[in-house]
């Protein structure tokens, strides 16, 4: 992994600096993890949703591509950029769903998806979104944890390495950001 890994850093620092060779190279190296990512994602979808993995992995791999001006640090950040699109991508078609249904019908999350807790309740997706929109005018960096972890399936360690900061803190931010959903998406439930 630490090869394909400085492989994949490699690739977009050339493809930063103009090299397009470089992101022909890159798409084999990072489809993979995309796709992971996107199931990751869609495991959590209801069972007739119209997106795919492939289709979700593919769109978000369009959105990173036409940031031609963006300045890659590594892999990590690679990735980090993907969740937060796939975010953006899932959230635009539950509220193209809503708006077509007029309210009804939004996507449903098991909180203890969303923050690691265990209760039945159900939050709908453009709900998490609000309140990571929030949390983010907060704390920008439990936001992104929240993300990187819900949407992007990364581990403590792996948010840690995207976020540039330690585990200890991550660790600390990940219990504060899940106190602090609880509380924000179901406010009547301290």
């Amino acid at each position: 992994m630490p090869s394909v890994s400085h492989d994949i850093t490699e690739r977009l620092l050339k493809w930063s600096d103009g090299d397009q060779q470089a992101l022909a190279e890159l798409m084999p190296l990072v489809y993979d993890e995309l796709r992971r990512i996107a199931g990751r994602c869609l495991d959590q979808e209801r069972a007739d949703h119209t997106l795919q993995p492939t289709a979700l992995a593919h769109e978000a791999y369009l959105r990173l591509v036409d940031l031609r001006q963006m300045r890659w640090k590594d892999r990590a950040h690679f990735f980090a950029l993907a969740a937060e699109l796939m975010r953006r991508i899932l959230v635009d078609h539950a509220r193209a769903r809503n708006a077509e249904r007029r309210g009804g019908g939004a996507r449903k999350v098991a909180l203890d998806e969303v923050v690691g807790l265990a209760a039945e309740r159900e939050v709908d997706l453009i709900a998490l979104d609000d309140a990571l929109n929030s949390l983010a005018r907060f704390d920008e960096r439990k936001s992104r944890l929240v993300e990187l972890r819900f949407f992007g399936g990364l581990s403590l360690d792996e948010a840690a390495e995207a976020l540039g900061v330690s585990q200890a803190t991550v660790v600390r931010d990940w219990a504060l950001a899940k106190a602090w959903l609880r509380r924000e998406i179901n406010p009547d439930h301290h």
